[in-house]
């Protein structure tokens, strides 16, 4: 009677800590917010596949068969060990740029990996954009002789007799060309949201 002791239930409610501002007991951590570069990443992938594909489809069906007197002379690319290597390559950056389309959509539904596939495009990239590159210009440099010729090697230029065989290996060579820049806006791309990444 008339002591000034509390209850002891509320002396322990006394010493639990508050829960931290902005949190609930029992709440869950948010979900990581998912990172819309790699919307953008997405369409330059599937744009570098349609630039690849249509650079193979256009080079390989650019046959053309010319009458040369008693002669008859048919132009294909596999003539060219240039605009083979040119094929191979393109055919190869396609199939890469569909695989890693579809990581990238992963990484969109998936975002705590995006670390991980960013550092991976970076590298593989760098590597396809070479290869692009290399392709694109050794291809341009027998397109360039077929349409200008040599005069001090005496190469004939050939572009006046193929001419639709010409005009095709033009269109491959400005679609590989468009795949080059969407290859290097890829890799800057990659390279600024990793930086956004890094803790300041």
């Amino acid at each position: 009677m008339g002591s000034t002791d509390k209850p002891a239930d509320l002396e322990t409610a006394k010493e639990v800590p508050p829960p931290p501002k902005g949190e609930a007991y029992g709440s869950t951590p948010p979900p990581p917010k998912r990172d819309y570069f790699f919307v953008v990443d997405v369409v330059l992938r599937f744009l570098v596949f349609a630039a690849s594909l249509t650079s193979v489809l256009v080079i390989v069906i650019s046959k053309q068969t010319v009458h040369l007197g008693p002669r008859i002379v048919v132009a294909k690319f596999n003539h060219s060990p240039a605009f083979i290597y040119f094929v191979a390559a393109l055919s190869v950056a396609g199939l890469y740029a569909i695989i890693t389309t579809l990581a990238s959509l992963s990484v969109i539904w998936k975002p705590i990996l995006s670390t991980k596939f960013l550092l991976h495009f970076v590298f593989l990239d760098v590597l396809i954009l070479g290869l692009v590159a290399s392709a694109t210009g050794t291809a341009g440099g027998v397109a360039y002789i077929g349409y200008k010729g040599n005069k001090h090697t005496q190469w004939l230029k050939v572009c006046s007799t193929f001419d639709k065989f010409c005009q095709h290996v033009v269109g491959a060579l400005a679609t590989s060309l468009f795949a080059s820049v969407l290859l290097v806006l890829l890799v800057w791309l990659s390279t600024f949201t990793l930086h956004r990444k890094i803790p300041k």
